[in-house]
């Protein structure tokens, strides 16, 4: 019998930065288990000890005993002693590319919990996908359950415009909520793809779509993240921020009446990163105080007005690529991932890459990955024992595969959402 789940406490609200609804279902690193989704759990293992000196030694022992039976996937966001051991480093979209074409029977995705999920989605039936923390989920994810979207569905139906509408997915959601979008016609999209997604999504749509065009055309709930949403309808395919409102799984009937879900085009939902929210615009105006030849570079995933301040906007990949492609001497200010950050500084000693928070913001359930879980889940393999592996069920992989490969479908965009804004 599964446990009862603990109450969670409201979080303290600090600078008006987003906090987790009173009630969610989110728990508590170490208070409790639900593999199915994205939240922190338990994760047991008798792992060696993280200051252990052989570790670096073992790791590499382990990956040349396993050779080509194992495939290391690591996120951008890892800390380096993982990073270390990849055999490919990307974001979410690239890994899903490498995740669908790999031939490892053993694939050890180092990133969270629901791109595992993708990559068991993807890859072949035969192959195995390990998470070497089970804990190492995603609080954006978890802000939308299956059962939540599948009422606010109901709710777009009573409002009459289910039948217009194209649910679109972050790549950032579990395997429920892309499995729901799959099969009503809906994909998957990630920050380096989103305008084509919703390009495509209202081309599928019954009514079709044109900024400032019939409210009664096309529609695209999207899900769940409302700042990528947002920033990618207005700045990327020319939409009027009057166009978007947020559904709010926690407020009666979505906290919208029939009349503002009729006249949107894009309905949001409420979700956001626990990292890239944090960024404030008055962090931009710091540093171009102190830096008057700083370029600002931010995810996506940040606030509306933080993105309207910046010099680019752009996917993990395209933030690596604008600092490779810098001149020496440049002076970059980065709103993502400070793991990403502090890599790209020692990447590129010539160039001063400065964070633009001042506090630390690491995505901590990413960083549950660490050197000790590697080694347990390679050495395990090595005694042929598999540990962590992340599997979906048939019916859930059918239609989640089928949005996701509408995903890898489509093409990236390696411009600045910025830059696609003023070229509209």
């Amino acid at each position: 019998m599964t446990a009862a789940r603990p109450a969670a406490a409201p979080a303290r609200n600090v600078s008006d930065l987003p906090t987790i609804p009173l009630g969610s279902p989110l728990l508590l690193l170490g208070r409790g288990a639900d593999a199915d989704a994205e939240r922190g759990v338990i994760c047991a293992g008798d792992l060696p000890a993280p200051d252990d000196p052989t570790l670096v030694d073992r790791a590499r022992r382990a990956k040349e005993i396993l050779g080509d039976r194992v495939m290391i996937l690591g996120h951008h966001y890892q800390r380096n002693q993982v990073i270390e051991f990849a055999d490919a480093r990307g974001d979410s979209f690239e890994l899903s590319r490498q995740a669908s074409i790999a031939e490892a029977p053993y694939i050890v995705f180092c990133g969270v919990h629901f791109m595992a999920e993708s990559a068991s989605i993807l890859g072949r039936e035969d192959q195995t996908v390990i998470l070497p923390d089970l804990a190492a989920g995603c609080s954006m994810a978890d802000m939308a359950e299956g059962h939540q979207v599948v009422d606010a569905w109901a709710r777009l139906e009573r409002a009459g415009v289910a039948a217009q509408t194209i649910p679109l997915t972050y790549m950032n959601s579990t395997a429920a909520i892309k499995s729901f979008c799959g099969e009503r016609g809906g994909a998957i999209c990630t920050s380096s793809n989103a305008a084509a997604a919703m390009r495509w999504a209202f081309d599928q749509a019954p009514g079709g779509w044109a900024p400032g065009g019939d409210p009664d055309g096309g529609k695209i709930l999207f899900l769940p993240d409302q700042h990528l949403g947002r920033n990618t309808a207005v700045l990327g395919l020319g939409l009027e921020l009057d166009d978007c409102v947020v559904y709010d799984p926690w407020q009666p009937d979505g906290g919208l009446t029939d009349r503002q879900i009729r006249d949107a085009r894009v309905i949001l939902w409420k979700g956001h990163c626990s990292v890239h929210a944090r960024f404030q615009p008055a962090m931009i105006d710091k540093i171009r105080a102190e830096r008057p030849e700083v370029e600002v570079l931010v995810h996506p995933e940040c606030r509306h007005e933080v993105v309207l301040q910046a010099d680019r906007v752009g996917s993990t990949g395209q933030i690596i690529r604008w600092v490779e492609e810098a001149p020496a001497g440049a002076t970059i200010a980065i709103a993502t991932e400070l793991n990403l950050v502090k890599r790209l500084g020692q990447e590129h000693p010539d160039k001063e890459i400065v964070f633009l928070d001042d506090t630390v913001c690491f995505c901590a359930t990413m960083n549950r990955i660490d050197l000790p879980h590697l080694v347990w889940v390679l050495e395990a393999l090595i005694e042929g024992e598999v540990v962590n592996e992340v599997k979906v069920d048939a019916d859930t992989r059918r239609w989640a595969r089928v949005a996701l490969e509408r995903m890898l479908a489509l093409p990236g965009d390696d411009r600045s959402l910025v830059a696609a804004h003023a070229s509209a």
